[in-house]
């Protein structure tokens, strides 16, 4: 049984996503993985990182890229608008050849299927005010190509799995699976996205019980509101534009471009 009023809609890669408006906690799979999680912070992080700063702006519908050394583009893509009207971007980090759906942001960042911190958009519920509210953001993401590759075939095998189910050789491939992946996510490196200036339409619905801070505090964020196209305002309103900079601590000896500067200190 679904958790979520859900929508499917898919990506440029044709993988479907889901999102919707959040009604519970996710699924069985994903379940595990949110709960795993929190051995990332506990996990030993490095002492030393090559820490680099990336400056840009993008606008609705624009896509946002950046190289970052040995093989890695961050990018900033719009969320794809569907039937469902969503405005707003994911952050993704990927090979300059892409390497497929899911990215080694998203992969790194759980929980999945559910409201997360890579995605600047009116999803899950949030309005546009309570998008760029919820500022900074902080994530993780792979830097391994074969680690990328691993993590999305357990990704697959994770997305595979009916939830609820009972059946014991299906819980506990989804531990193996699970145990396997957070594995590979200890070896993540993190990144910080902050919002610096936005150009929006405010929703007009009440904010959700979860965005209720993060509306507050989108006062805290520079950001001009736009009337709304057509004169007609809408629920969750719409991100028009946004300049942000994106922080990464990489791992040491990382080989940065060299016009960004990269700085030795201490890890996020």
């Amino acid at each position: 049984m679904s958790l979520y009023n859900e929508s499917s809609e898919e990506r440029g890669d044709g993988m479907k996503v889901e999102r919707g408006a959040r009604r519970g906690i996710c699924c069985l799979g994903y379940c595990l993985i949110a709960m795993a999680a929190g051995s990332l912070a506990a996990a030993p992080r490095p002492q030393s990182c090559e820490k680099v700063v990336l400056t840009g702006e993008v606008s609705a519908g624009q896509e946002w890229k950046a190289e970052f050394g040995q093989g890695w583009v961050f990018r900033v893509l719009p969320i794809q608008a569907g039937k469902a009207g969503y405005s707003g971007w994911d952050l993704v980090v990927d090979r300059e050849q892409p390497a497929g759906y899911p990215d080694a942001l998203l992969v790194a960042t759980p929980p999945y299927n559910s409201i997360n911190e890579r995605e600047v958009g009116t999803t899950y519920g949030l309005r546009a005010q309570d998008a760029i509210g919820w500022n900074p953001r902080s994530f993780h993401f792979l830097t391994d190509p074969g680690a990328l590759r691993e993590s999305q075939r357990l990704y697959f095998s994770l997305g595979g799995t009916t939830a609820g189910s009972t059946a014991q050789g299906q819980s506990a491939a989804v531990a193996r699976a699970t145990r396997r992946l957070m594995e590979l996510e200890r070896q993540s490196a993190a990144g910080e996205l902050r919002i610096l200036d936005a150009r929006l339409t405010p929703g007009i619905a009440d904010a959700a019980p979860y965005a209720e801070n993060w509306a507050v505090q989108s006062a805290r964020t520079n950001h001009t509101n736009e009337p709304a196209a057509r004169g007609t305002s809408t629920p969750l309103g719409e991100l028009h534009w946004m300049r942000f900079s994106i922080t990464l601590w990489l791992p040491e000896g990382w080989k940065a471009p060299r016009e960004l500067h990269a700085a030795r200190g201490a890890c996020d």
